[in-house]
């Protein structure tokens, strides 16, 4: 069950949408908003609901997924602290289009649509924010359906294993991805089979392109990862 908490304008001040905001209007924001604790792993808002709050990250991590009829997940997007969700519904007013669900136990301040929508026409800065933000959503999700339709499951794993990897100063050719992702994320991120991610990263283990360090997964030929994740090679 939520926990209420009570408002506080100071979890707001780190929520990119509301930067540069006066403190005064951030105490107005937060005595709107409905605060509540989560725990890592609950279920925040489910496709279909009926919701149509703006939910702002004020601590922790979510994860916005979508599940088939048949079970099989398909994440979308991983959000952190100082970020938010729910807007497309909080703007038209229809059901949620994702499930989020919670990654890192956190705080969550629900704005209702009607305080959002008063927002974007008295603070222009937060309204080209939203713009920006939905712009870079749906050319995000134009990306994966060319990726979709256009790459195998093999350019679509190196494509999110170089997303991941990080290459220090020095590194030369490798990378690093520490902790090493858990198969069944990739499988959602890429929208393919637990199993299958399973094979590919074997795959890549036995190229000498990947190995299992410490927890951590290190990219041994970068160049080759960047190769064989190259939208015009097919494999």
């Amino acid at each position: 069950m939520p926990r209420p908490m009570q408002p506080s304008s100071l979890a707001l001040r780190g929520i990119d949408l509301l930067q540069g905001l006066p403190g005064e209007r951030l105490d107005e924001i937060s005595r709107q908003c409905a605060w509540r604790r989560f725990d890592a792993g609950q279920a925040l808002i489910a496709r279909e609901q009926g919701d149509r709050d703006l939910h702002l990250i004020a601590a922790g991590a979510v994860r916005v997924t979508s599940y088939s009829p048949g079970g099989r997940e398909t994440s979308f997007r991983d959000l952190a602290a100082g970020t938010c969700f729910g807007e497309l519904s909080a703007l038209d007013g229809r059901p949620r289009s994702a499930d989020v669900v919670a990654l890192k136990s956190g705080l969550l301040a629900s704005l209702p649509a009607t305080a959002f929508r008063t927002l974007l026409q008295q603070e222009w800065t937060v309204t080209e924010r939203v713009l920006l933000r939905l712009a870079d959503l749906a050319r995000g999700m134009i990306d994966r359906v060319v990726d979709l339709s256009t790459l195998s499951v093999q350019q679509r794993v190196c494509l999110e294993l170089l997303k991941l990897a990080q290459s220090p100063p020095g590194s030369g050719n490798q990378a690093r991805i520490d902790p090493a992702p858990r198969h069944a994320d990739l499988a959602h991120l890429v929208s393919s089979y637990r199993e299958q991610i399973t094979r590919e990263l074997s795959a890549l283990a036995k190229a000498g392109v990947l190995a299992k360090e410490d927890g951590a997964l290190v990219v041994r030929d970068l160049d080759r990862l960047k190769r064989m994740a190259s939208r015009q090679v097919a494999h």
